[in-house]
């Protein structure tokens, strides 16, 4: 009876004693960002005594797991480089290596930045060939949905290799490239969370759809599809919760067409910037890709005034950017295969305006605003200089009060454009490059293309 029971005794003790176990994201070849205090955590058996032991530091961090079972701990990280290794110590022992300390992006949305060069992209099998970057580092997020907000999910940090990067965002890839060569080799770690033709309503967060009637209203109008999901919050669950706390330079987007028809697309976009900056607690960059010029449907502007609303939120949130790609962009193909200059492009206004390195022209004309004087519209841009039509033929239109557009005759002063139609005595709104499939022939001396635009809403 004696032995039986402490047989008994010595099963509960050791069940009772769990290792101590880390999510996913920490793991081997992992990229933290330099020079911040990052968060690590994990989960241990509750009072279990927990150490980190990083080798770019003689500081040794201790912490105990709480009653239900959980720890973080904060770590100072240096300047970059590596490789170093982290020792993490409870009940047992886990040793992770080939860490490097650097830059991290997470790079997120649909299709085109799920697409990998093994897609087919455009000189693909010459960039796979050249990709030996061992600095650069991707943990790419399977496709899971979740009703309610989960706590990990099942990846792991991959060396970028010919390899792995056949298989990895191009356009992530291309950025991350783009900035170790402006960066001086700083280690890039891209955390890629990609989900081809899901809507902007499946990563943001339920309860800042709820609070919203008008997102609420938006997601109601979401039709399902045989390809993933249309319910709110259901990729952010299981696809972006589990990341958050990690510590991140910024976030990349590339979203849009599976959102063509909404008419608050502009307040679902900056939902989701917030929502995500709220849940980071931090104001990270966050720049996205315009969507390409492509056919959505007959008789429609669907296509274009996902792009214009795009415009408009690098208008009304504070440390966004977009880059506009419809000069590298056939309209007949939804998928673009010039992923490389997207990804430098998002990787010159980073370096521009995060990082602060180079000082170039490296934003498209944008439009600020319109002044009307008798029949004429004066239309200013922002990073106008050195403004030209490409094709001498104007895309600008021009109405009245009764909202009729009719084609306009321009004239470029410096950075402004000013623009008339004999049709039009008394103009009221304007427009440009105005349909779906139109691609700007507006550019600056950067040789990058306008947004379309309407001041008609």
């Amino acid at each position: 009876m004696k032995l039986s029971l402490s047989l008994f005794f010595f099963i509960v003790v050791k069940v009772s004693v769990a290792n101590v176990t880390l999510p996913s994201v920490f793991s081997d070849h992992m990229v933290l960002q330099q020079q911040e205090e990052v968060k690590f955590w994990g989960w241990a058996s509750p009072n279990e005594t927990i150490t980190i032991s990083p080798t770019w530091t003689d500081e040794v961090y201790t912490t105990n797991a709480n009653n239900q079972a959980h720890w973080e701990l904060l770590l100072n990280t240096p300047e970059y480089g590596g490789p170093y290794s982290i020792k993490i110590t409870g009940n047992n022992e886990i040793l992770l290596e080939d860490i490097f300390i650097g830059e991290v992006w997470l790079c997120s949305g649909q299709s085109n930045m799920e697409m990998s060069a093994s897609w087919g992209i455009d000189n693909g099998d010459i960039e796979v060939s050249k990709a030996q970057h061992p600095q650069i580092r991707f943990f790419t997020v399977p496709k899971k949905s979740a009703k309610v907000p989960q706590d990990n999910l099942p990846a792991h940090w991959k060396v970028c290799s010919p390899e792995s990067m056949e298989n990895s965002s191009a356009v992530a890839y291309f950025f991350a490239t783009k900035l170790r060569k402006e960066l001086k080799d700083v280690p890039i770690g891209l955390i890629i969370s990609a989900w081809g033709g899901t809507p902007a309503e499946v990563w943001i967060p339920k309860e800042t759809i709820e609070n919203d009637s008008l997102l609420t209203a938006a997601a109601n109008k979401l039709t399902p599809v045989i390809w993933g999901p249309i319910e709110p919050a259901r990729a952010y669950n299981a696809m972006i919760n589990p990341l958050v706390n990690y510590v991140l330079a910024g976030t990349l987007w590339y979203q849009g067409e599976a959102n063509t028809g909404s008419k608050v697309y502009e307040k679902t976009l900056e939902g989701l910037i917030d929502s995500w900056r709220q849940s980071w607690g931090r104001d990270f960059p966050f720049y996205f890709v315009q969507i390409a010029p492509y056919q959505y449907g007959e008789d429609n502007f669907n296509g274009v005034e996902i792009r214009d609303a795009q415009r408009r939120v690098v208008d009304n949130v504070p440390n966004t950017g977009m880059v506009v790609i419809s000069d590298v962009s056939p309209v007949n193909d939804i998928h673009p295969k010039d992923k490389k200059s997207v990804g430098e492009r998002l990787a010159k206004l980073a370096l521009k305006n995060h990082y602060r390195i180079i000082d170039d022209l490296v934003e498209s004309p944008f439009f600020k605003g319109v002044v009307f004087n008798k029949d004429k519209a004066i239309i200013s841009f922002g990073y106008a200089e050195g403004l030209y039509v490409k094709d001498k033929k104007s895309m600008f239109e021009i109405a009245g009060k009764d909202e009729e557009f009719f084609p306009a005759a321009i004239s470029i002063k410096g950075e402004s454009i000013v623009i008339s139609s004999k049709k039009v005595k008394d103009p009221k709104y304007v427009r440009f490059a105005w349909g779906n499939t139109s691609k700007s022939n507006l550019f600056n001396r950067a040789n990058l293309p306008a947004s379309s635009f309407t001041t008609l809403r």
